[in-house]
């Protein structure tokens, strides 16, 4: 596999060379063809080098955008198959959050007794200054009311495991992000959508209570199935005993359901009940999901080291699709977006350290808050609009902030380690003086 990586690398930068070609000799037929190739290639290649392989995932990002941008027909339909269909989208951010879940544990949210102080500012923090910062991007950027709502939306996300794994590159209080990770996914079904009606209300119509639900939907039902794999895995009686009657229960609720159950509320019951009917329907799959996975862990013990690579796969398709559908806004205004995204990424950075500093946190722990303020769940933003069925205007915004937000993130982690470690060399070299 290395040795193909490597020839693949080799081919990417002669096709980059081609590309450089067909810019200076205007050979346009040669210029999709060649860009797809020279970005596919170099993300596969990337592999094979050391230095190169943690910008690997941020590659086939790039990649999938430039795909998405040659050949935009091409990841909208397939046949009578469309890409962009809601139960998709929804499914395939359930898989993508259900492999990132896999990576957390109940023992995430123990860090709030010990570390309260740091996760209140942290939460706060990441509430208020990105989704602000989003708001007040809009009006300097003048976009369109659709494409600004995208731009606070992704701002009002909570943070993703991404930032977990920058805290880690920084060598910075790992713990401390862990535990922000997860308590602002469980506070993102009530602040996402208070802060888009807040702020994003003038510019698309914000249902709350809807958007909580969906939320809830594709964040923490599929975490919630993870955590409880987390909960069968540690093997105590008592709770598996417990589990098997919540699982009992959910098989019993979903056959009802899909035997007559459902028919005879519909009949019945208001909307607004059959819409907390439906969640509890996603309540007893998750249940399910959560032990059916675990026994699957138990067949095919690797399973959980291909989750996260599925996750991945799964917002590379989302970036595919969403600038599949968003290509004419993206040569509109996309270096006008990739600015804004700049801008937000980086006040949240400075933000979010400077604040926390100035409310007495270590050092360590500011730049956790930093890079967990800075980084945003882009694929929660990207499942919204592809739910809501604005996937080329309110996902535009995640489609080219989440690729940047890996950049800047592994330069500022790399960055922060790297000054962390010369601190402790010299305070070596002077103690021994």
């Amino acid at each position: 596999m290395e040795k193909l990586q490597r020839v693949s690398l080799i081919t990417g930068f002669i096709s980059i060379l081609i590309v450089a070609l067909t810019f200076l000799f205007k050979w346009d037929s040669f210029l999709a063809p060649a860009a797809v190739a020279a970005s596919v290639l170099l993300a596969f290649g990337m592999g094979s080098v050391k230095v190169l392989k943690p910008y690997q995932y941020t590659a086939w990002i790039i990649a999938a955008i430039v795909c998405g941008l040659m050949y935009p027909s091409a990841f909208l339909k397939w046949g009578d198959f469309d890409l962009r269909n809601k139960w998709v989208i929804l499914i395939v951010i359930q898989v993508v959050m259900f492999g990132m879940g896999t990576q957390m544990s109940l023992k995430d949210f123990t860090g709030i007794r010990t570390m309260g102080k740091g996760v209140l500012v942290g939460i706060i923090c990441q509430f208020s200054i990105m989704p602000l910062t989003g708001y007040m991007l809009t009006r300097v950027f003048n976009f369109e009311p659709e494409i600004a709502a995208g731009v606070i939306l992704i701002g009002s996300c909570s943070s993703g495991l991404a930032s977990n794994v920058m805290v880690y590159l920084a060598n910075a209080n790992l713990t401390l992000s862990v535990t922000l990770t997860a308590v602002a996914t469980l506070l993102a079904p009530i602040m996402t959508p208070f802060m888009m009606k807040l702020l994003a209300g003038t510019y698309i119509e914000i249902n709350f209570w809807d958007m909580c639900i969906q939320i809830i939907k594709i964040v923490i039902v599929p975490i919630g199935a993870a955590m409880l794999y987390d909960a069968y895995n540690r093997l105590d009686k008592t709770v598996s005993k417990r589990l098997n009657i919540a699982f009992g229960i959910a098989v019993f609720w979903i056959i009802a359901n899909s035997v007559v159950l459902w028919k005879l509320m519909d009949r019945t019951l208001s909307p607004d009940m059959m819409r907390i009917a439906e969640l509890l329907n996603f309540l007893a799959g998750a249940v399910i999901a959560g032990k059916m996975y675990y026994h699957l862990t138990l067949v095919i013990p690797k399973l959980g080291k291909l989750m996260p690579k599925l996750s991945m796969f799964g917002i590379v398709y989302f970036t595919l699709v969403t600038t599949a559908a968003s290509r004419d806004n993206i040569l509109a205004i996309g270096i006008f977006m990739l600015l804004a995204s700049v801008m937000h990424n980086s006040l949240g950075y400075s933000f979010g350290y400077l604040i926390s500093r100035a409310l007495g946190l270590d050092k360590d722990s500011c730049r956790t808050v930093a890079l967990e303020v800075g980084l945003q769940n882009g694929g929660m933003a990207t499942g919204l609009a592809g739910v809501m069925g604005k996937l080329a205007t309110v996902g535009l915004a995640s489609a080219i902030f989440s690729p940047w937000m890996n950049i800047s993130g592994s330069l500022l982690a790399n960055y922060w380690r790297k000054r962390k470690e010369k601190g402790m060399a010299f305070s070596n070299v002077e103690n021994s003086v």
